[in-house]
């Protein structure tokens, strides 16, 4: 670990420590939320000229198979991010994203809406596995009083990823050959990510000896029954969970509800999901002025005690 001094909000990301990594989630990020959004926006509103069926159907479908991964194989790959070095881990993630969008790029042109729909489910199966990746990185490379620094850094990089993309989303899909830019976007920004990632410094396994359990549904439950045995991580996990189901459910609805309710477009929709997420992003970058850099079980029992 280097031994530079913390000098201000912004002196992580000056240094090597922190910056690629940061780039590199950043990058993540962005590419999930423009292609997720361009395609629900695209189903919503040119679905019926490219695909005979249901727009609701297809919108909540793309939505379940992008966060199922999740679900699925987070349990297994944070064993298999624990049980390698890191930087090594995370540069194979992102070349598997380069060919995944490589994929969608072509699809995207060809107006293949079921293929996009399954590399949606391949690029939330390349993110369960970043996830990992991401929060154990920061406890090898940063001091105990940076934590809360390195953490509000990502959260709200994040959000502001995901409010970046989902109007370039938005906006580069109503497009006059919209599908071409979006398909073009999604390439460049996969292959910044990978660039990006080999320069993030060696993080050696603290645990090489690992046995990894591919076996999903079990590892999963065995997480499940540990986290159990820890009331505060659990409340933690929960808390969490509700947030990313909740902030899910209202996104994924917005498009479906813009064009039959509110009778607005492809900007309409823009907007409304920039506002969204440009609050929870601003609530993000304030976690660390709130907390006084410090990590507080009181956040907890007041959590308990409302």
């Amino acid at each position: 670990m280097e031994k530079d001094k913390t000098a201000g909000q912004f002196e992580l990301l000056r240094q090597k420590r922190f910056l690629p990594f940061f780039i590199t989630q950043f990058f993540g990020a962005l590419n999930d939320n423009i292609f997720k959004n361009a395609l629900i926006i695209l189903i919503a509103f040119q679905g019926a000229q490219l695909i005979q069926a249901d727009a609701d159907l297809l919108i909540n479908m793309a939505a379940a198979l992008f966060i199922l991964p999740f679900f699925l194989f987070s349990a297994t790959a944070g064993q298999w991010i624990d049980k390698y070095e890191k930087s090594r881990s995370i540069r194979i993630i992102k070349f598997i994203e380069v060919i995944i969008m490589s994929l969608a790029a072509f699809a995207l042109i060809e107006g293949y809406i079921l293929v996009l729909i399954a590399l949606l489910f391949l690029m939330g199966s390349q993110s369960a596995f970043f996830g990992p990746a991401k929060y154990s990185y920061i406890p090898q490379h940063l001091k105990t009083d940076e934590l809360i620094e390195g953490n509000a850094w990502v959260q709200m990089g994040t959000f502001v990823a995901i409010l970046v993309g989902t109007i370039l989303g938005g906006v580069m899909i109503s497009l006059e050959n919209g599908r071409h830019f979006v398909a073009c976007a999604i390439v460049l920004l996969s292959v910044a990510g990978y660039l990006s990632s080999r320069h993030i410094p060696v993080t050696p396994s603290l645990n090489s000896g690992l046995k990894i359990n591919w076996n999903i549904f079990s590892e999963t439950y065995r997480n499940i029954q540990f986290l159990k045995s820890n009331r505060i991580v659990f409340l933690s996990v929960l808390g969490v969970s509700w947030f990313w189901f909740l902030g899910a459910t209202y996104l994924v609805q917005l498009p479906n509800y813009t064009k039959t309710v509110l009778g607005g477009n492809e900007q309409v929709v823009t907007l409304l999901l920039a506002l969204f997420t440009l609050g929870v992003g601003t609530g993000s970058l304030l976690c660390n002025w709130l907390s006084g850099k410090k990590s507080k079980l009181g956040w907890f029992r007041l959590g308990r005690s409302a």
